[in-house]
């Protein structure tokens, strides 16, 4: 069989191309005749720069600025000379991986260290800035970004407004004086709106550490935020595909920096030319660290399943976890997580040894029946 291998990142554990390369040794123990074709996937979060900059053929650039909670951190970008392309990861930079577990809540971060590496990359020359937003420690709406850039945000006293838990006071936004910055594409890893049930703060905000009793004033904020911004700014991108990304980073790069929301799978699908792969191959296989409800939600394991589910490819899905749902398992013909052949201490700590395991255990119970109904 021809087999397109595309995971994703399994987050905190392996890259997608340490993903795609633990799934080929697995696969190839037990079918060493199949034609394994490795394309790592990324939808905008954790490892888009890596990937999309070597479809690019971009180099990496270092920039010193602030995490999340403004601790001095280096970060890296990579720049496309020919194109004058800047390829930015703001997990590099905000992302929540960079923190200590449980030190920080999100009530304490913002996005504020983003607009160095945006400075850095237009000051390079740059036509047009490429920038994943998925994977972040923030909730903020931008908020921190655009203080960054020069907008102010004031109270009804006039006072400026610091903290976007102070937000809920906000009575005037004002413009920089000169703010200028190339095109920025956003790239997109999940298509949630601002607020609401299915908004930033209520599906993403407790991976971050927001608690349901954080919800009603995370919601204040951002609310008021997104009005004020209505009806002096003219704008309202709370309800755009991909404003709820990054805790509303998508909405604040759209309203701050007039940025264009763009879903990240499909981007990189278009750099790597995927459908021609897609054309050349019998199955695919991919995955993520955890295969959830959010997966459907514009994550590049499920964007790659629903693609091919229109072009009856069939998929297999491997992950870290699998939090079962019905519209989940239609995606795929078989689905397997690491923490059904061991525990998740193990899966975290030798998480390639694990993949590998489970793809080969994969193709000895499911190749012989895909072969079996060709």
């Amino acid at each position: 069989m021809r087999i397109l291998i595309a995971p994703d990142k399994f987050k905190g554990t392996l890259t997608a191309q340490e993903a795609a390369e633990a799934i080929a040794r697995g696969w190839q123990k037990f079918r060493p005749s199949d034609t394994l074709t490795l394309l790592p996937i990324s939808d905008g979060g954790d490892g888009f720069g890596s990937v999309l900059s070597d479809a690019l053929g971009a180099k990496p650039e270092r920039i010193s600025t602030l995490d999340a909670s403004h601790r001095t951190c280096v970060s890296t970008w990579w720049w496309q000379p020919k194109t004058r392309t800047a390829i930015i990861e703001s997990a590099n930079v905000i992302g929540l991986a960079m923190l200590p577990t449980g030190k920080f809540h999100p009530f304490q971060l913002d996005t504020f260290g983003v607009e160095k590496v945006l400075r850095a990359a237009a000051k390079k020359g740059a036509k047009t800035i490429i920038l994943g937003i998925g994977g972040s420690a923030t909730n903020d709406g931008g908020f921190g970004l655009a203080r960054a850039l020069g907008w102010e945000f004031l109270d009804a006293l006039g006072e400026r407004i610091g903290q976007w838990t102070q937000l809920h006071t906000l009575a005037e936004i004002r413009q920089p004086k000169s703010l200028k910055l190339p095109k920025i594409i956003v790239a997109v890893d999940v298509e949630n709106p601002l607020l609401g049930r299915r908004g930033a703060t209520r599906v993403y905000g407790p991976q971050k550490g927001l608690r349901a009793d954080d919800f009603a004033s995370a919601e204040k904020n951002l609310r008021r935020l997104a009005l004020i911004a209505k009806q002096q700014l003219g704008f309202d991108f709370t309800h755009a595909h991909g404003a709820g990304a990054a805790g509303g980073l998508g909405y604040g790069l759209a309203t701050f920096t007039g940025g264009e929301l763009r879903p990240g799978f499909e981007l990189l699908a278009k750099t790597t030319r995927l459908a021609s792969y897609l054309n050349d191959c019998d199955l695919v296989i991919t995955g993520e660290g955890s295969l959830d409800a959010s997966t459907l939600m514009g994550k590049g394991a499920g964007s790659l399943a629903m693609l091919c589910r229109t072009r009856k490819i069939p998929v297999i899905g491997l992950a870290g976890i699998i939090h079962e749902s019905p519209k989940l398992r239609k995606m795929f013909i078989h689905a397997c997580s690491l923490t059904q052949i061991t525990t998740t201490a193990q899966a975290r700590e030798r998480a390639a040894h694990w993949l590998g395991i489970v793809a080969e255990q994969t193709a000895r119970s499911v190749a012989m029946g895909i072969l079996a109904s060709r």
